[in-house]
């Protein structure tokens, strides 16, 4: 890892931009940052082969110190700035860390551009394995688990991303909305547009009028994010303002069909798609976003098939690290836990997730075609539907009117009984993930229900 990361600083010339928020910071300027933080943790022990948990809020000090540790043969394992510190300690304990790396104080709810960062020194043990990127399971489904990432499969991700038709390309400028914290905005954000040459952006907040405020200030040519982020562009449209893009895909979460076609409405151009897993980074990319429903074709070096209806993908190795999960791993293939197909020109299109598929009373229900149904009402905004015998709805909308039994109307008109939720909760907001993806697991999402009728904003069926 140390030779490639020393590879990716030296590409490019002192004076090229490679950071903007308010300031922008050349690739000169960070050869410099990235040397200064490697020799700060050095000072303190860190070296080949130590174990480093960062919980770091995106900002440019963030950024730099990942790139520090890899330079110095550092396991980097990543945690989100936003998980409490009783989330955090389970994720210490699963993986053991030597060190932390956090901010020296509180951290700011907007991008901050600059932390004092503290290296602390706690009871952990070096690393076990060459895997010099450790990750966790989004948890949306149940406990994270903890995924390792070789330098190998790194660099190749990266060249994925170079080889994409479409992608970002070099001198240009990417308005990157997913977290660096995460996988796709970690390699397909930062190391990717070191590779290429990609001048990154970053927003003050994941909001639509600080969104827009920075495509307009620092006229962007391509944007990534989660579909909520392009929702949020698509409820507040300004045309004139990424009137310079020429390209934007979703990474991290599948695009829903009806938040794509807000979007290309009020922009007059589509979002693009790209498929992956933490377990294995990105597998398809269709930049265009004229393929959809399906997820473009497997990127360069993936090989890909559909066995018993569900995508799998080969892979050396588990990508687990505490322990394999054979239900997801085995014979040298990982299944992605989401059903598909492919069509007769190679397009992999997705079905749903293999847990979206139940039997109410004997008869099969997908639950995506249920979220479907009630996210066609023009006040929901996001829907997730769960159960196994019956099937309960969650609903957020901004709406103070929309009602549970409004909602059962809808449905009725367009659903088979047998599909009908038994139950629909309404909220404001559903409850998400660290890295922003809602929470399937209906454990935490009735207890978010509570939570909001105990506080009075919410309806019930």
């Amino acid at each position: 890892m140390r030779a490639f990361i020393t590879d990716l600083l030296h590409r490019h010339g002192d004076e090229v931009p490679i950071f903007s928020h308010r300031n922008t910071v050349t690739h000169g300027l960070l050869r410099a940052d990235v040397t200064a933080h490697a020799l700060r943790f050095a000072a303190v022990g860190i070296g080949d082969g130590s174990t480093v948990a960062v919980q770091v809020p995106p900002s440019f000090s963030q950024l730099e110190a990942v790139l520090a540790l890899w330079s110095i043969g550092a396991q980097v394992i990543s945690i989100d700035h936003r998980l409490r510190p009783a989330e955090a300690h389970v994720l210490h304990e699963l993986t053991r860390p030597e060190f932390l790396v956090h901010p020296g104080g509180t951290p700011g709810q907007d991008f901050q551009e600059r932390y004092g960062l503290v290296a602390e020194r706690v009871d952990g043990l070096p690393a076990a394995s060459p895997h010099r990127l450790v990750q966790f399971s989004s948890g949306s489904t149940g406990r994270s688990k903890v995924i390792g990432r070789s330098t190998s499969s790194l660099i190749d991700e990266v060249d994925r991303f170079s080889a994409s038709d479409g992608m970002v390309r070099r001198g240009e400028r990417l308005l990157l909305l997913n977290s660096p914290a995460h996988s796709f905005g970690l390699i397909g954000g930062l190391l990717h547009s070191l590779a290429a040459g990609v001048h990154l952006v970053f927003a003050a907040r994941p909001t639509a009028e600080d969104i827009l405020d920075s495509a307009r200030t620092h006229e962007v040519d391509f944007v990534t994010g989660l579909p909520f982020h392009f929702d949020l562009l698509a409820s507040s449209p300004d045309r004139d303002t990424l009137r310079t893009v020429r390209g934007a895909f979703a990474g991290g979460e599948m695009m829903p069909q009806d938040v794509a076609d807000r979007f290309l409405a009020a922009y007059g151009f589509p979002v693009g798609e790209c498929f992956g897993t933490t377990e294995t980074g990105a597998l398809t990319i269709a930049v265009s976003g004229t393929v959809r429903p399906s997820v473009g074709r497997p990127m360069q070096g993936i090989t890909a098939r559909v066995r018993d209806g569900l995508v799998e993908v080969a892979l050396q190795e588990t990508p687990y690290l505490a322990e394999n999960d054979p239900a997801r791993f085995s014979g040298g293939w990982f299944r992605t836990g989401d059903r598909g197909e492919f069509t007769a020109d190679g397009e992999l299109r997705l079905l749903g997730r293999a847990d979206s598929l139940v039997v109410v009373r004997g008869n099969k229900v997908d639950l995506t075609e249920v979220e479907h149904v009630l996210r066609g009402h023009p006040q929901v905004t996001e829907v997730v539907a769960v159960g196994r015998t019956e099937i309960r709805a969650y609903v957020g909308t901004r709406s103070n009117t929309l009602t549970a039994q409004a909602l059962s109307e809808w449905c009725t008109e367009r659903l088979a009984e047998f599909k009908l939720p038994a139950r629909i909760h309404v909220m404001e907001t559903l409850p998400r993930t660290s890295s922003g993806k809602i929470i399937r697991n209906m454990e935490p999402l009735h207890a978010s229900y509570l939570q909001a009728h105990l506080a009075g904003n919410n309806g019930t069926k």
